[in-house]
Formats: C-alpha cells, sequence, structure tokens
C-alpha cells in the first residue's frame, strides 16, 4: 500500500511540473515530434531468383506500415524520413532433411539491403540488411505457396525496418 500511495504521489508531482512529460505510443514508435514526412523508393529485385510482384509488394507495404503506425505523410521527392534499398537475395533451400536424406521442409529466405536517412536527426542513419524467411513441406511446389509466404517475409521485413528506424530497438 506504501509503494501505490508513494507512485501515486510522483505520478502527481510529475503531472504539475512543466519539466516532466510522460508520452505512450501503441505503435512503439519514438518519432521526434519535428519528423513530418517519409519517403519510400522502389526495392528493385537485384536476387537471381526474381518473384516479379515482390518488390512491389514489399515497397507498399513499407509505405503502409509507415503511414498506419508512424503517422506520417508519403512524400515523392524528399522526405524526413527517407529508406532506399534493394532486394539482394531471394532463394528456397531445404532445412529438414529425412532419414533417406529428402527434405521434409523447404525454406524460402529473402534478404535485403535498407539503407535509412534521418534527415532531422543524422545519428540514426543506417545502412544494412534485413532478412527473413517462412518454411514450408517440401511436398509443395514454391509457385504454389509463394503469394501466402511472400505475406509473412514482407511482413517480417517491413516490421524490422520500422522497428529499427523508428521505434529505436
Amino acid at each position: 500500500m506504501p509503494r501505490l500511495l508513494l507512485g501515486l504521489l510522483v505520478i502527481a508531482v510529475c503531472g504539475t511540473l512543466s519539466g516532466c512529460k510522460m508520452s505512450y505510443s501503441f505503435s512503439g514508435a519514438s518519432i521526434d515530434p519535428s519528423v513530418k514526412t517519409f519517403r519510400v523508393e522502389d526495392f528493385p529485385n537485384r536476387a537471381s531468383l526474381v518473384n516479379p510482384n515482390f518488390s512491389n509488394q514489399l515497397t507498399e507495404s513499407l509505405k503502409d506500415k509507415m503511414i498506419k503506425m508512424g503517422k506520417l505523410r508519403l512524400e515523392r521527392d524528399k522526405g524526413d524520413l527517407e529508406f532506399t534499398g534493394q532486394i539482394i537475395g531471394y532463394e528456397v533451400r531445404p532445412v529438414a532433411i529425412t532419414g533417406n536424406e529428402i527434405a521434409a521442409m523447404n525454406r524460402l529466405t529473402v534478404t535485403i539491403k535498407v539503407k535509412f536517412v534521418n534527415n532531422q536527426n543524422h545519428d540514426n542513419d543506417f545502412d544494412t540488411s534485413f532478412s527473413a524467411y517462412a518454411d514450408f513441406p517440401s511436398t509443395e511446389i514454391i509457385s504454389s505457396v509463394e503469394n501466402t509466404l511472400s505475406k509473412d517475409i514482407i511482413e517480417k521485413l517491413t516490421d524490422d525496418i520500422f522497428n529499427k528506424s523508428v521505434a529505436n530497438w
């Protein structure tokens, strides 16, 4: 009980002091208030194996995530935050080998290189690679599961990019 009273007292004191500021974000983003806009360039596919839809889907998904979670406005030319990059890996490999040396599961792995520039605070800039994967049974052919796998992988990649760029994770 004394801890509860002490906690309430601290909150009350902070609320009355002008220097005490609390902010909550349900998205996890901690975006500087001066940041209002962002730009995302298309992510060209430079991988040896190419899914013709993946580049556009990834680019649009990142834009949507920044609008919904970051509450920022999309710009065509220059933004406070800028994302550029490319798809550098798109491959299918066996991951679970049975006793007969036959793959029981395959894995689709996508690797992208992202350059992030924060024009309001260049200390937050980065140039790094992100990778995500999804597994599927070897009884399935990639073309029959690729759309579903791609959606899962794109969601993971955009979450990782969002978290590194504006959620400070």
